[in-house]
């Protein structure tokens, strides 16, 4: 989990890495991690906490970790072999990407991308009502770098797919286009306790039926949209409490999470209005209250045409089978797009599982998306033209 301190040895370890060949690194008011290569252009990154709405909250170690660890390859690489670019790089480590500490995701991505105040950051709650910044004070990791800084030529990010496609598709590289549009809302539907067993079905106020109502009806609008062999729109309920459970009482208060995802805008708006009009049907027809609250609204992302132009063209020149594909995932890629030219490198991931300690890919296959990943780097640190 984001800020704990498993989380603060794994940072300090790569700190000790990066420092054997002779990096600085730099921290920002809400502990993103910088590293700048000796004599040394874009960026990378990515998170070293796998944390994750999984129940026992254990992830998979590919999932933000081969990032950090493929740019920290390319430093190696670059140093052992003295080579200079034209524009310094740096390996960067944001904070608490999954979101699953401190909701919402990406926030400290976000806020360097001046999507969140610094104030706001800090001052998010984890479940034990502990402060981001309580907790980032207690990592020692809190630092002096302006929020914003430095500011990126370009920005790549590599990560392992988090789904079947490449695997399914025989491919060994994805050169990611783009992010789908994620919304995430908290839901509480209250309704009345009372004994299950004397309380006709006519009379009740049963919150859980009602929740269990929204999740089948929602679930089947999405599984209706066979727009792609996966589908266009995805919905998730990934938390889901009553509030006093017990075997004979009707649940009087269920609290529960929200996921609606789409590749386009205006279907996620349509998407998120069914949502709405599903729980004006809850009212009717079980005669509960219901508060739903909206954390996180992610528009779809288009990332940057040279920035994929170079990954594009690194994957050609080695012969790599690959697609061009939009992410279904949330990546910090997706904030800093907004004040930097982005783009994504996705490698295959073994049945398409993440966020799962089952979560795999091969040596072979990391070695690969790092090749691609160092080839477009030196590209862009030598011979990209900045446009935004």
């Amino acid at each position: 989990m984001a800020l704990t301190p498993e989380d603060t040895a794994g940072r300090q370890q790569l700190i000790e890495w990066c420092a054997d060949i002779g990096c600085h690194v730099r921290s920002d008011a809400v502990g993103n991690l910088f590293f700048v290569a000796p004599a040394h252009v874009t960026i990378w990154h990515l998170p070293l906490s796998a944390a994750t709405w999984i129940p026992s909250r254990k992830g998979g170690r590919f999932d933000g970790v081969l990032g950090v660890l493929a740019g920290l390859e390319v430093f190696r690489t670059l140093h052992d072999h003295q080579i200079v670019t034209e524009r310094p790089l740096e390996l960067i480590v944001w904070t608490n990407e999954e979101g699953s500490r401190f909701a919402p995701a990406m926030v400290a991505s976000g806020t360097y991308a001046g999507v969140f105040t610094v104030e706001e950051t800090l001052a998010r709650l984890d479940e034990q009502g502990i402060s981001f910044g309580q907790a980032l004070e207690e990592t020692g990791m809190k630092g002096s770098l302006p929020i914003g800084e430095p500011r990126l030529a370009s920005f790549l990010e590599l990560h392992i797919e988090q789904g079947p496609v490449l695997e399914e598709e025989g491919l060994d590289i994805g050169v990611v286009t783009g992010v789908q549009g994620m919304r995430w809302f908290d839901l509480t539907i209250e309704g009345s306790a009372a004994h299950a067993g004397t309380t006709p079905m006519a009379y009740r106020h049963d919150a859980l039926a009602a929740a269990a109502r929204l999740i089948d009806r929602l679930y089947a609008i999405a599984a209706s949209d066979t727009s792609d062999t996966s589908g266009d729109s995805k919905v998730t309920f990934g938390c889901l409490e009553i509030d006093t459970p017990s075997r004979n009482v009707i649940p009087a208060q269920v609290t529960m999470t929200v996921d609606l995802r789409h590749v386009h805008d205006d279907q996620l708006d349509a998407l998120e209005a069914r949502f709405y009009s599903e729980l004006d049907a809850l009212v009717e027809a079980f005669g509960v209250v219901v508060t739903p609250q909206r954390l996180w609204n992610s528009p779809v992302v288009a990332f940057n045409e040279q920035c994929i132009a170079s990954i594009e063209q690194a994957t050609r020149a080695r012969g790599i089978a690959y697609r061009r594909m939009l992410s279904g995932a949330g990546h910090d890629a997706v904030y800093v797009s907004r004040v930097a030219p982005t783009a994504m490198i996705f490698i295959p991931c073994r049945d398409g599982i993440s966020h799962n300690e089952a979560e795999y890919s091969t040596p072979e296959q990391c070695a690969l998306g790092t090749q691609v990943l160092c080839d477009a780097l030196l590209h862009n640190a030598n011979d990209l033209e900045v446009t935004q």
